[in-house]
């Protein structure tokens, strides 16, 4: 282990490197023959999908770090990154990580290909505007993800993200993306990840795991099961997360992945007590 007390958290400053774990969006990285081996040995299959690429490409790094000795204070992760940040604490075997993880991508793409929705990022808009104009349409259409307070992505059909996304000023920049994720139209995706979650071993986070949505720390087993059941369907309150490891005292936040989408964003959040760098910028 090497964590800090989860149950000791409260009032108390953490200090030292939270290590945030990106979603989709982010490309995969390169994976080592015995993390290719695993996969292919938990899955059958010789090609790795999407979002296991991108969870395996965070483990490849995380390695890296940890045998470089940097251990986190804290972790989180975006979306599909809290699996990474699940299995990062301790949650999860890597095996049984591999197998949730390739499940979650069949299910989305199956239930993607069911009902075609779209994902559209809304900038240098309020949230609350956002959120308003989501509400103001007939079809489904939902603000999905509160990345910065600058940052507000929809997510639905796509007749109804045209809609919202035209009732509130703003740039818009639709995501590269097979469906509408957080949205309703991930209902049968979630129902099957519900399933899959109930049935797996999910152990007590070693390090403190804060929840995407609603930034709170994860103290149990259980209560990460049931934010990683509950996530598929409810927005990614990602300022929620960085305000609460703000809160924690952390010195850094890191990256754990490829891109540096999650890094990037801190730009729109004024008054950090911390700065943010992408795990290959660390000195070796």
């Amino acid at each position: 282990m090497g964590g800090q007390s989860v149950s000791h958290l409260r009032g108390e400053d953490l200090g030292g490197v939270a290590f945030v774990f990106p979603g989709q969006g982010t490309a995969g990285g390169g994976l080592s023959p015995e993390l290719r081996s695993t996969i292919e040995e938990v899955t059958g299959a010789s090609e790795v999908p999407y979002q296991l690429s991108v969870f395996a490409g965070s483990v490849e790094c995380l390695r890296v770090l940890r045998e470089r000795g940097v251990e986190p204070a804290a972790v989180a992760g975006h979306s599909l990154g809290e699996y990474t940040a699940a299995y990062a604490a301790g949650c999860f075997g890597l095996k049984e990580a591999i197998r949730l993880v390739a499940e979650r991508d069949r299910l989305m793409t199956e239930a993607a290909r069911r009902n075609p929705g779209k994902m559209v990022a809304v900038l240098r808009a309020d949230p609350e505007e956002v959120v308003a104009a989501a509400e103001s349409v007939s079809g489904v259409v939902v603000a999905a993800n509160f990345n910065t307070p600058r940052q507000t992505v929809l997510s639905g059909a796509p007749e109804a993200v045209e809609e919202a996304a035209g009732k509130v000023g703003g740039r818009k920049i639709p995501l590269k993306v097979i469906g509408a994720f957080h949205s309703e139209l991930m209902r049968d995706a979630s129902e099957g990840m519900c399933g899959l979650l109930e049935a797996a071993e999910v152990r007590d986070p070693e390090y403190p795991l804060v929840s995407g949505l609603d930034g709170r720390v994860l103290e149990t087993g259980d209560q990460v099961r049931r934010a990683l059941q509950e996530q598929m369907l409810s927005p990614v309150r990602w300022v929620a997360v960085i305000e609460r490891l703000a809160a924690l005292g952390v010195e850094e936040v890191v990256e754990v992945g490829e891109g540096g989408t999650l890094v990037r964003m801190l730009k729109d959040f004024g008054g950090l007590p911390f700065r943010g760098r992408v795990a290959r910028e660390l000195p070796v």
